[in-house]
């Protein structure tokens, strides 16, 4: 067999061979940016999840806190009425009238004071609530980012698979056009300078 001929095959057998490679490589590089990208998405999205979850506990904290603070000052507005009720009884034992002079003005300062400890009690439970308001709607933001920051990512890895697989196609036609060249230069017998 001439040396051109065997040189020849060779340069084929070469060509086809690094061609194949460079198509599997290629192939293998855009299946794996698909499974990285819908991993990370997956990731994500059990991150989000997990964001989702605590802002509906921080809304429940947040219900809770009005509820108890609720609770409170009505137990504390009926702990004033006993108060009331008991310093009206004190006055009557004295043979006071409780509806004149001086016993009103005990019972309305007692009264007034109570409220406004009710009303602490109630402003109290709100910042409770509005802070777990706060913290709820801060998990939900935090969720919607992350399942966003999911498929960003899962369409960088794609687009990175896709772009290897596009440079593994430039390869392969350089690998061809470069064996080409080569078998023509064997063939006609130029040389390389």
């Amino acid at each position: 067999m001439p040396l051109g001929i065997t040189a020849g095959a060779f340069l084929i057998g070469g060509a086809v061979v690094k061609t194949v490679a460079a198509k599997k490589a290629g192939d293998a590089a855009k299946k794996a940016g698909i499974e990285q990208g819908a991993a990370q998405k997956a990731a994500s999205e059990s991150q989000a999840q997990l964001a989702d979850y605590n802002a509906n506990v921080a809304s429940l904290q947040a219900q809770d806190a009005i509820e108890r603070g609720a609770e409170e000052e009505s137990m504390f507005r009926a702990q004033i009425r006993g108060a009331i009720g008991a310093q009206r009884a004190g006055i009557a034992a004295g043979n006071t009238d409780v509806g004149f002079g001086s016993a009103v003005d005990v019972q309305a300062d007692a009264a007034f004071l109570g409220e406004l400890d009710a009303l602490t009690l109630r402003t109290n439970a709100a910042r409770e609530a509005w802070g777990f308001k706060v913290q709820a709607e801060d998990y939900r933001k935090r969720a919607e980012i992350t399942r966003k920051e999911g498929v960003y990512l899962e369409k960088a890895a794609i687009a990175q698979g896709n772009a290897a697989k596009t440079a593994s196609r430039y390869d392969m036609a350089s690998t061809i056009l470069g064996g080409g060249a080569s078998l023509f230069q064997l063939s006609y017998g130029f040389k390389r300078s």
